[in-house]
């Protein structure tokens, strides 16, 4: 058990694959309010649907952070950094978890469920929540990656 981020709210989303990761890292973090999103079952489904729905709550400010997790991670983090606000970042360590939130001021972490165990998500997902983003010329960064979704895009 946890004692990881009291107080905070998290959107937390799956595919069929990620269902099972998804119930673990919630029942581990029982210290947080996890809106679950779906799916709920293993049925087959589309990742983009849950994906999406974690990242328009973390857009609209709803909650305090998003999960997404689906087989390897990839398909939920390219789906939900196409939402406007949200910073996603596949992660496959603590390491990379923790310096997301401290240098990208990561608001989703994507986790692939075929791909990392239960201890290795509870251990990067820990460390997501307790990392702070440092600002200074990190946030000069953030702000760069901001402006892009307003541009236009790729030249």
């Amino acid at each position: 058990m946890s004692k990881t981020g009291d107080g905070m709210k998290i959107a937390i989303g799956s595919d069929h694959a990620g269902v099972r990761l998804k119930k673990a890292i919630m029942d581990h973090f029982a210290d947080i309010e996890f809106e679950d999103v779906g799916t709920y079952t293993e049925e087959s489904c589309d990742y983009p649907d849950f994906a999406s729905e974690v990242g328009f709550r973390v857009r609209d400010s709803k909650v305090d952070g998003g999960i997404v997790i689906c087989g390897t991670g990839i398909g939920v983090s390219i789906a939900v950094n196409k939402i406007r606000g949200v910073r996603a970042a596949l992660c496959f360590n603590g390491f990379m978890a923790e310096m997301t939130k401290r240098h990208n001021n990561a608001n989703v972490i994507a986790l692939g469920a075929r791909v990392i165990g239960e201890d290795l998500a509870f251990e990067i997902v820990k460390r997501w929540l307790e990392a702070p983003f440092e600002g200074g010329r990190h946030m000069r960064r953030v702000d760069k990656i901001g402006a892009l979704e307003k541009s236009e895009g790729c030249r």
